[in-house]
């Protein structure tokens, strides 16, 4: 029986990237031993029957906590800021859980392995949005030169979620927590914090961001204990290019000493004459190699 679990959730549109990351951890030899866990928040029944012959489950994913029916009409995909908080509920045979957003894949099986490790003993694996060559960590608007207004992912969420100046203000700086990969056990305590911080943050904020902001809530104000893992674990395209290794056909980091990306994240999309690489396959950008020269490359797994 398969002790662990790697899950993620997909829409009809978001179907391709779910085949995609799929296929990605099929690609290695290790995952034999991990099952493959899909919540299904619109997907149609063609695409599911393709899924059921490479996956070990699908379930349909819940609104677990109560949200305004005006604010989700017609975003069913919106039940991913609810329903990975609740993963053992709905996959329950199995030991540790490791998310991965549907537009993400994986390149390097050692990540895996780090988030199984990382979730031991009840903590949070998880991977802060902060590394060597990230230029800015927060926006901040100045008023007559000295004073500041903050425009902290974090403190923004924060404030519209009306969870109190002083927790705001807790989170303004600290560095933001990408809720889009993480792990934990089945009986960690950090489930039922998060899930806690998660109805605080929907009863008055955004549906979507309101899961990120709630595991931030968990890990800087809850003092959640939460093992932090390397950028390359979770590598947010968006945020910092990686390179490209000619010689080893493989992404890597962009500094020295050049790390293999073990995750590839296209949160937020790559985006180019104003067309999203997650939507289209099409899509190629400029990247830099590793002998510092100018490939034309797509950041999708397969590509």
């Amino acid at each position: 029986m398969k002790k662990n679990t790697i899950v993620s959730l997909a829409d009809a549109n978001y179907f391709d990237l779910l085949n995609e990351l799929i296929d990605s951890i099929k690609q290695f030899k290790e995952s034999s031993n991990t099952a493959i866990c899909i919540l299904d928040a619109g997907l149609n029944n063609e695409q599911k029957k393709i899924l059921l012959k490479k996956v070990d489950e699908i379930k349909s994913a819940e609104w677990d906590i109560k949200v305004s029916s005006i604010k989700v009409r017609g975003k069913e995909w919106l039940k991913s800021q609810v329903s990975r908080a609740f993963l053992p509920t709905y996959f329950p045979k199995y030991d540790k859980y490791l998310w991965i957003d549907c537009d993400a894949w994986v390149n390097d099986w050692k990540s895996i392995e780090l988030y199984f490790r990382a979730c031991e003993s009840g903590k949070l694996g998880i991977t802060q949005t902060l590394g060597p060559g990230y230029r800015v960590m927060s926006k901040v608007s100045w008023l007559l030169g000295r004073l500041a207004l903050i425009k902290s992912q974090n403190f923004k969420h924060a404030i519209s979620s009306r969870i109190g100046m002083d927790k705001a203000r807790k989170l303004a700086f600290a560095p933001h927590i990408n809720i889009g990969v993480f792990s934990l056990e089945k009986n960690s305590p950090c489930w039922e914090i998060w899930q806690e911080n998660l109805k605080k943050a929907l009863s008055s904020g955004k549906i979507f961001g309101s899961e990120g902001l709630a595991i931030n809530m968990s890990v800087y104000i809850d003092n959640v204990e939460t093992e932090f893992l390397p950028l390359n674990c979770n590598w947010i395209a968006s945020n910092l290019l990686p390179k490209f290794d000619e010689q080893n056909n493989s992404f890597v980091e962009p500094f020295l000493p050049n790390y293999k990306i073990g995750i590839m994240h296209l949160a937020a999309g790559i985006w180019r004459d104003g067309k999203d690489m997650r939507i289209n396959k099409n899509i190629k950008i400029d990247i830099k190699t590793l002998d510092n020269e100018t490939v034309t490359k797509s950041l999708r797994f397969g590509e």
